[in-house]
């Protein structure tokens, strides 16, 4: 892992307010512990951002999304404002940035993405899932927008 993702993990860490106000009560022990803890979970999750075949970032008016299989770590806040997210999309994890969709209600209706890779042979009706790859050729048609794109090039 390089030392500027811990680095900026270790500063996520440190500014949480739970993190400063037991250092400001002179627990620094706990404090440090609990950082160590949530830098090491961050590592996990991008990990799995970088190896899962479905993993993706995603990013529209209610908050931003790192899903992650049967795992999604999520915020209020736009990718802007999620510095783990952007450093999963930083770090080569595929983007969709739903913000110019305006048809919610198609987007609404779209088939989910599949949690663990494999995809239902029909893919339709409620509850059905089909491969990244797929959703993005759907959510590409409503406007989203896609960095990290997993598709195979298309040369024309």
């Amino acid at each position: 892992m390089q030392t500027s993702v811990l680095r900026v993990l270790r500063a996520i860490a440190a500014s949480w307010w739970r993190h400063k106000e037991l250092r400001r009560t002179g627990q620094s022990a706990l404090a440090r512990h609990l950082e160590r803890e949530t830098v090491l979970r961050d590592l996990g999750y991008l990990r799995q951002a970088a190896t899962l075949p479905n993993a993706h970032v995603i990013c529209g008016e209610g908050g931003t999304f790192i899903h992650l299989g049967w795992t999604t770590v999520s915020t209020f806040a736009p990718i802007e404002r999620f510095p783990l997210a952007a450093l999963a999309v930083a770090r080569g994890t595929p983007f969709i940035d739903i913000r110019p969709v305006t048809d919610v209600i198609a987007f609404a209706n779209l088939l989910r993405v599949a949690r663990d890779g494999s995809v239902d042979p029909e893919p339709c009706g409620p509850g059905m899932s089909v491969s990244l790859t797929a959703y993005i050729d759907m959510v590409e048609g409503l406007s989203a927008r896609i960095l990290n794109d997993p598709r195979p090039r298309q040369s024309a």
